[in-house]
């Protein structure tokens, strides 16, 4: 359990000093990522962002449980 949490720390520490580099190739502007803007207020939801986040990191994970 606790190698699970470092890992997971670990991989969030790169998603976020890779975040402005992921930003740049259109990471977090995809087709279905929900932006709502009002008058004075504003909503962004990233879904297909996280959806293929996930899917990503799913599949290293089954890679290195092998």
């Amino acid at each position: 359990m606790s190698r699970m949490l470092i890992l997971i720390g670990l991989v969030l520490v790169a998603a976020g000093l890779l975040w402005p580099l992921l930003s740049k190739i259109g990471l977090g502007s995809l087709p279905g990522d929900i932006h709502v803007k009002r008058e004075g207020f504003s909503f962004y939801f990233p879904i297909t962002t996280c959806i293929l986040i996930s899917v990503v990191l799913s599949l290293i994970l089954w890679f290195l449980r092998k």
